[in-house]
């Protein structure tokens, strides 16, 4: 490997997504203003991470090393350098507002094993991930707004369902660039799917039967998750929790329609304008 491709891997591999690309709004202008910073830091940490699992050109071992690197910084451990926006994630946010650096480290544990485990035997086996992969993402946003801890179930129920969308959503790029699949195989069997009907241009039928079992244990999830906006003593937290909501019941609704594999199946920024209204009334 060349001295310019090893520098590359030392760090960083920016997939050229952001906060834009997301299917959710990320650090709103529904949250306070005063830590709509630590949201972004947060964010731009996350997605530095998940950039690092995801980059198709470097091998499991070169994965974690950088993960590792990632981890000591948020520790502020000394690294090399390109490992900046965990040291300020430690530093600037975790640290002086006492958040558990476990909300970092979760994720960084989930991307580990994204660097070397491409299938998920059972439902349960894909939600212990997602708590690591999403949950932790809605744990920091509830201790940085210094909510109750109890909220933390209705949060994870959410984070889990928003993470699964997105699973089913990018299903055949997924399986296309990273020989990842994420639907549970023993759901996939039972539907009579194979592997390689994700790599057609439309779901076949036995397919189409487990994306809908995902939808069904998803719907689910957000039941429960609907729960968490009562919960919250900040209004502006909780009209957020509500629009995201509200996204991802459509989100549900549309894949349900839509065929994931044929078509992105993704909202309008007309159409998210309108769940975030129809999110927020929900809260009164």
């Amino acid at each position: 490997m060349d001295e310019a491709r090893q520098t590359a891997l030392a760090a960083e591999t920016p997939s050229g997504k952001g906060a834009a690309d997301e299917n959710f709004p990320v650090g709103s202008l529904l949250l306070p203003k005063r830590l709509r910073p630590h949201v972004a830091r947060y964010y731009a940490f996350a997605r530095a991470i998940d950039d690092v699992a995801d980059d198709a050109d470097a091998s499991a071992e070169q994965k974690i090393a950088r993960l590792d690197r990632f981890a000591a910084a948020i520790a502020g451990q000394p690294t090399p350098p390109g490992y900046d926006k965990a040291a300020r994630l430690g530093r600037q946010t975790l640290d002086p507002l006492s958040i558990p650096h476990a909300h970092a480290l979760d994720l960084i544990s989930a991307f580990r094993q994204d660097a070397v485990k491409t299938r998920y035997a059972d439902w349960a086996e894909l939600i212990d991930y997602c708590n690591r992969s999403a949950c932790p993402v809605g744990r920091f946003l509830l201790d940085l707004h210094g909510e109750d801890r109890a909220g933390y179930s209705a949060s994870d129920a959410l984070c889990n369902a928003l993470q699964v969308i997105n699973h089913l959503q990018d299903c055949g790029d997924d399986r296309a660039a990273l020989d990842r699949i994420y639907l549970p195989q023993d759901w996939m069997a039972e539907a009579g799917a194979t592997n390689e009907d994700l790599d057609g241009a439309a779901l076949s039928p036995g397919l189409r039967r487990a994306v809908d079992r995902c939808l069904d244990a998803t719907q689910e999830l957000l039941a429960h998750a609907w729960t968490l906006p009562a919960q919250l003593k900040s209004r502006r937290l909780a009209w957020e929790s509500a629009v995201i909501l509200q996204i991802a019941d459509d989100l549900v609704a549309r894949l349900r329609r839509q065929d994931p594999l044929a078509t992105r199946v993704e909202l309008s920024k007309p159409e998210k304008l309108w769940a975030a209204v129809r999110g927020i009334a929900r809260t009164f």
